[in-house]
């Protein structure tokens, strides 16, 4: 392996939301100078030297005016790389600049479905899907529950089809993979999803953004590959997660139905990246897949090592391999403490920063959480000798 994701780069005093922002997003949590933080999904791992380089250059010309992908590598990348890992072909004229998954996916809701519509998610799903139905876009969440067998999530079918055949329920937003229960959802899972959505007219948010990072013996499978009828079909992705340029804003929609498209883009309006975000898209697809191999390669390892640790110091935690993403699932309801007391063993007395599981699944998450390994391994043993001391 050529990259040293070993290395510690002290984050502290960089503007980063998950080792600064925190203190003054959560006032009220606890955190000092020697909190793990494992709560953000961002990695403390250095970025690819192809994109470090391609930032170089940026930063030399000494003009950062406003800025359009005229270069037509930006496009030609995204096609590339879709053709090249994921056997998918795509059009550049279906693809779109985001300035985050998260815009995106609001401007689709807005677009496409009234206020108070009912928008379907499937939980536990990522949290922040909540406030951008209810908060964001005045629109009704309307939850389907998967089904957990022993930490293993699977689709109920029934439910999920009820609530697409209530004509008010417009939208259905697919975390795929699934964060944070680590699903990599299989061919047969994701054409069944799109084709209830088409028989009940239900749009298919698809929110591929961690599609990237997979696990060994996985492979992820595009929305637009799992069905040939892309006609109620939007998708969101990117390089946010996969090569760990959050900050950058690397994110883009693809929409292949032309009627669709123009609407969209008419709601969505001129949005403009930096320069910087231009050419790290362009390094990340063309110069940096082996980096990213390497990546899945050393998170494996991590994954690997905190299910052996787990298993031997926690095990009355109850944790699947995630398929997907580099997030633990954990549920610590063995212990037969409350949901208060586990949050204060974790995050008081070990002094580790994970994320409520009630964040994701406010109606079963109690004494859940999630974990965000993408750190060293170091690091890592630090935060899981830490919580475990708490729980002996």
């Amino acid at each position: 392996m050529q990259t040293n994701f070993d290395e510690v780069i002290k984050r502290r005093d960089t503007y980063s939301i998950k080792w600064d922002g925190i203190k003054t997003l959560l006032p009220e949590a606890h955190w000092n100078d020697e909190t793990i933080p494992m709560m953000v999904a961002d990695m403390d791992f250095a970025c690819a030297p192809a994109i470090q380089a391609a930032m170089h250059r940026v930063a030399d010309h000494q003009i950062y005016g406003y800025t359009w992908p005229t270069d037509p590598r930006y496009f030609d990348s995204i096609v590339d790389w879709y053709h090249r890992r994921y056997d998918t072909e795509l059009k550049k004229e279906w693809i779109a600049y985001s300035n985050g998954s998260v815009s995106a996916i609001n401007c689709a809701m807005n677009t496409f479905t009234n206020a108070g519509d009912g928008i379907i998610i499937m939980r536990p799903v990522y949290g922040h899907f909540n406030g951008m139905i209810d908060g964001e876009t005045n629109h009704k969440i309307v939850a389907t529950n998967l089904i957990n067998d022993n930490g293993y999530y699977t689709v109920d079918w029934k439910d999920f089809e009820a609530k697409c055949a209530v004509p008010t329920n417009r939208a259905f937003i697919l975390c795929s993979p699934a964060n944070p229960i680590g699903r990599v959802w299989k061919l047969e899972e994701l054409t069944r999803m799109a084709e209830i959505c088409r028989k009940h007219h239900v749009l298919l948010i698809a929110d591929e953004i961690h599609s990237d990072i997979v696990r060994k013996g996985y492979t992820h499978i595009p929305i637009l590959k799992a069905v040939e009828d892309h006609s109620n079909i939007v998708l969101v992705i990117g390089t946010n997660k996969s090569f760990n340029v959050a900050g950058l804003l690397c994110s883009n929609v693809v929409i292949p139905d032309k009627n669709l498209r123009e609407i969209f883009q008419a709601q969505f309006g001129m949005c403009m990246p930096t320069p910087f975000t231009v050419a790290a898209a362009i390094a990340a697809y063309d110069e940096s897949e082996e980096w990213l191999n390497e990546l899945n390669e050393y998170i494996d390892g991590n994954i690997d090592f905190a299910l052996a640790y787990i298993k031997e110091h926690l095990p009355k935690v109850t944790v699947q391999r995630p398929e997907g993403t580099y997030m633990l699932w954990l549920d610590f309801r063995g212990y037969g403490l409350t949901d208060k007391e586990v949050h204060k063993k974790i995050y008081e007395d070990a002094n580790v920063m994970l994320q409520d599981g009630v964040v994701h699944d406010v109606e079963h998450g109690e004494c859940f959480q999630r974990m965000c390994i993408s750190l060293s391994r170091g690091e890592l043993k630090k935060a899981l000798e830490r919580i475990a001391q708490q729980f002996k």
